[in-house]
């Protein structure tokens, strides 16, 4: 009997067509019960909602159901082994569902978020950047900053996907590929379950576009977004560069997560500078800025799926370039993206 190591190019093309399969199908239950009992976003009750009738937010049960369905039906080594990233996710969808259902203050979905965070590092999952000789620090006193930016990691990606999802299509999209290059940079890799993980995360991904597609039959909700955002942040911490040298794959996952890492970092910025909570809704997202500069919904979607694949590529190619050139190229695009970031601010007009 074959291997995975002799039949993963097989096993992954399976595993994307299960999870779309099964997102289609799971796609249609959920909205047809999201249209019996909810939850429902209603068109008008914010001012950036443009949607004309009331929309299931379907998309997190739809992730969630489909991807342990996947699971159990073809991945069950994988659900072994991930287990300690999948039971937080958990805890941010089951919160996130809620607050969908009943609109929860920021508060407590952010500590919901946090004592996910907090189980993540508690079952082994969290980043060694730093090592007990930084700058001279003791061994605790690194774990304990090493678990800070884990922390900041996790529930600010998790937040990003929430944030930057403002249209049809958006999150998905920037979704399918995110995924899509985490997978290319984990072939030839020994990390079976990961490669399970995310094959079958972006046939799920392919198969609910079929319903998020302008004019979108069901919403991803704060439960799909904020879900998506924790599972890929706990991958990308999973994710090992094999023979590449930290020093030139550390930012690899910055780079690939780098739209939404974008559009929130505006978001903040600018209701900072105006004077406004950073968790109330606005029109003042990337792709709203987009259509203001004169694009249309669809094209503004497409310049920020071009954004992510652009990103992904230019990651690929610093990871193999030394760890100097890569660091420089990682920080040309931040210097471009600071650049782009302070004209978009610039146009708001202050109150």
């Amino acid at each position: 009997m074959m291997d995975w190591q002799e039949m993963y190019p097989q096993y992954l093309f399976i595993n994307l067509l299960v999870g779309l399969g099964l997102a289609v199908l799971f796609g249609w239950l959920a909205i047809w019960v999201a249209r019996k009992i909810g939850p429902m976003d209603l068109p008008g009750i914010l001012p950036h909602k443009k949607h004309g009738a009331p929309t299931p937010l379907a998309g997190g049960v739809v992730l969630v159901v489909a991807f342990i369905a996947g699971g159990l039906i073809f991945n069950f080594p994988m659900l072994k082994e991930l287990w300690p990233i999948l039971i937080p996710a958990l805890i941010v969808f089951a919160v996130a569902l809620w607050d969908d259902f009943k609109q929860l203050p920021a508060g407590i979905k952010l500590c919901g978020q946090i004592v996910a965070g907090i189980l993540l590092m508690a079952l082994g999952t969290h980043v060694q950047i730093l090592k007990p000789s930084f700058l001279g620090l003791g061994e605790t006193t690194v774990t304990c900053l090493n678990w800070f930016i884990t922390l900041f990691w996790i529930v600010g990606m998790t937040n990003a996907m929430n944030f930057v999802d403002s249209m049809d299509g958006l999150v998905i999209g920037i979704s399918g590929v995110v995924i899509s290059f985490l997978i290319l940079v984990t072939l030839g890799s020994t990390q079976e379950a990961l490669l399970r993980l995310l094959t079958l995360l972006l046939g799920i991904c392919i198969g609910f576009y079929f319903y998020n597609i302008t004019p979108a039959r069901s919403f991803l909700g704060d439960s799909g977004a904020q879900t998506l955002g924790f599972l890929l942040a706990a991958v990308s911490i999973l994710f090992t560069p094999g023979a590449h040298p930290q020093a030139s794959s550390w930012f690899v996952p910055i780079m690939i997560l780098g739209v939404p890492i974008f559009d929130t970092t505006l978001v903040v910025f600018s209701r900072l500078r105006h004077k406004t909570p950073i968790y109330s809704a606005g029109r003042d997202h990337t792709f709203h800025r987009l259509v203001a500069l004169g694009l249309d919904d669809s094209r503004a979607v497409v310049v920020m799926h071009f954004a992510s694949i652009v990103l992904g590529c230019l990651s690929f190619i610093a990871l193999r370039l030394p760890p100097l050139y890569a660091n420089l190229t990682f920080g040309i695009v931040c210097l471009i993206s600071l650049v782009v970031m302070a004209r978009l601010i610039s146009r708001d007009r202050l109150p």
